[in-house]
């Protein structure tokens, strides 16, 4: 996130596309909504009418995997009728006139952007008013615009939107990703990619490699990029990869194509999961490590908007458990390591001294409110706002996006699209809220379907259907909506019972190589009652 949450309420449009705020990210979706009852103006694009579009002055329901058409549509109005703001363009953005070359093209025109999205031209020309003649627009967006094929397009395209209009830098505005877990960026941060080492300093750098070859006193460091973890699941299939370390996740859920995932860990020679409950990988696995949870633990964790928090443990582990950066040095040093970390106190001092937006911040000066990244010596008590007066790069790179359609569209064997997603009362794979009675009583398995496509196959809301995708089946009962647009199915992920990613697609975006879990061709199907 370029912002954090307190600048809501300086917006006065605020712009949810891919995210159903209210379900995924429920404390930021309050925030949205209060400052829309004190006059901000709430726009939502989503394939399905999440919550958040109940309290949004223009709702667009596009179809899945047109995000680029529709952002193009929208820039391309904004475009003609000049309402982009031309100075920010000229003192702070690079590539425009290769920009606006693609976004003129006739092919994003309102009318022929309704045909592709799905969405009226009117709408296109609304929204494109609404955020181009607006003091200031925040665009908010999760895992319903990266989880494409396109999806480094569709973050790209927000990119521009917001540089178009001058949005990125200021009060009220800017990009934001909405992170799924607690500490997604704050393991990112720290390395967890394939390409980087902490503070997204690049794998294949020389100085790089030098840098952290004399901190950690290391000669043997990676100087290539490695694996995603859907590399990983292929190479494990393949017979490339041999052993894998997993810690607190759980691909046989969260994987796409759940055949696949389960072939790959089953095919490797030693699999360890290292975790707080017998998740269902952990079942798969030779060796299982009790790790401590995060209740239990001391340390930090950085949240969507940078900000790193403090852990304080509120309970006693149980049993053998231990935390996880004991574990991993308990492992190092059986390997032949020499790694003499006594305290996270240490731990912390060193990622200050290796990551340079967290060299200011230690652990005696983070505070019971914690600090955003960057924070330094130029900004000792954190940074808001990102790209205030400078982007990090110099000048913001606009380029062209061409649009492209997703890598399974519909045909007459499958006629209908999957979407996947989360609900409120579950998280994840259901690793903590499944073992929670009152959470999993309140929302169970369920196919997510239109009150025109219950009417076709002849099914009630509740009756059991199946949903068939060219991976495999799942079969739950019915939930017929009017949220959902004909011809589009959602199917939350959380369930081993009823496994979405059974019928997932292993497609993935050539760049970020995450799955293409929000657009997959399915079959809906009546299922039959035997007669006794």
């Amino acid at each position: 996130m370029t912002n954090d949450i307190p600048s809501i309420a300086h917006s006065d449009v605020i712009f949810i596309i891919g995210s159903d705020t209210s379900a995924a990210h429920p404390i930021i979706a309050s925030h949205i909504k209060q400052a829309v009852t004190k006059g901000a103006r709430l726009i939502v694009a989503d394939p399905k009418r999440i919550d958040m579009a109940d309290h949004a002055e223009l709702y667009v329901r596009h179809r899945p995997g047109t995000d680029v058409m529709l952002l193009n549509a929208i820039m391309h109005v904004i475009d003609k009728n000049g309402w982009h703001d031309s100075q920010y363009i000229n003192d702070r953005t690079e590539g425009y006139d290769e920009f606006v070359k693609e976004i003129r093209k006739d092919a994003y025109s309102p009318r022929n952007a309704a045909l592709v999205t799905g969405v009226a031209e009117f709408d296109i020309e609304r929204l494109a008013e609404l955020i181009g003649t607006s003091k200031v627009t925040s665009v908010y967006y999760s895992m319903g615009i990266t989880q494409h094929t396109t999806g480094h397009d569709n973050v790209r395209s927000i990119a521009n939107l917001q540089m178009l209009c001058g949005n990125v830098g200021v009060e009220g505005g800017g990009i934001n990703p909405l992170r799924g877990q607690s500490n997604v960026q704050g393991s990112c941060d720290m390395g967890a990619l394939p390409t980087d080492y902490p503070g997204y300093q690049k794998v294949t750098n020389p100085e790089v490699q030098a840098k952290f070859a004399k901190a950690w006193n290391s000669d043997t460091l990676p100087k290539e990029r490695g694996k995603t973890l859907t590399e990983i699941i292929d190479g494990a299939c393949d017979g490339d990869i041999k052993a894998l370390y997993v810690m607190g996740e759980n691909p046989v859920l969260s994987d796409p194509d759940q055949a696949h995932a389960v072939h790959g860990l089953k095919s490797l020679d030693f699999l360890v999961v290292q975790d707080i409950f017998l998740t269902e990988t952990a079942e798969l696995a030779d060796v299982v490590l009790p790790s401590y949870s995060f209740a239990e633990k001391a340390g930090h964790f950085t949240n969507t908007e940078r900000r790193v928090q403090r852990l304080v443990p509120a309970v006693q582990a149980p049993g053998e458990a231990k935390e996880d950066w004991r574990i991993i040095q308990s492992i190092a040093n059986a390997m032949g390591g020499d790694w003499q970390y006594q305290t996270v106190q240490e731990i912390t001092e060193e990622i200050a001294d290796v990551t340079p937006q967290y060299s200011g911040i230690r652990w005696q000066s983070i505070g019971k409110n914690g600090l955003q990244w960057p924070c330094n010596d130029v900004k000792p008590f954190g940074t808001r706002i990102m790209h205030k007066d400078q982007f990090i790069r110099g000048k913001g790179a606009m380029a062209p996006i061409p649009f492209e359609y997703a890598a399974e569209l519909p045909d007459d064997e499958f006629p209908m699209i999957l979407t996947t997603g989360r609900l409120l009362e579950q998280f994840h794979t259901g690793t903590m809220t499944r073992k929670t009675k009152g959470l999993d009583n309140l929302a169970g398995p369920r196919i997510m379907i239109s009150v025109e496509d219950a009417e076709t196959i002849g099914v009630t809301n509740g009756q059991d259907v199946k949903l068939v995708s060219r991976r495999g089946e799942i079969s739950a009962p019915a939930f017929v909506t009017k949220r959902m647009q004909q011809g589009v199915v959602f199917v939350p992920f959380h369930f081993a019972e009823s496994a979405a990613n059974k019928l997932t697609n292993t497609a993935t975006d050539p760049h970020a190589k995450i799955p293409e879990f929000k657009v997959s061709a399915v079959r809906l199907e009546k299922v039959t009652q035997a007669v006794l």
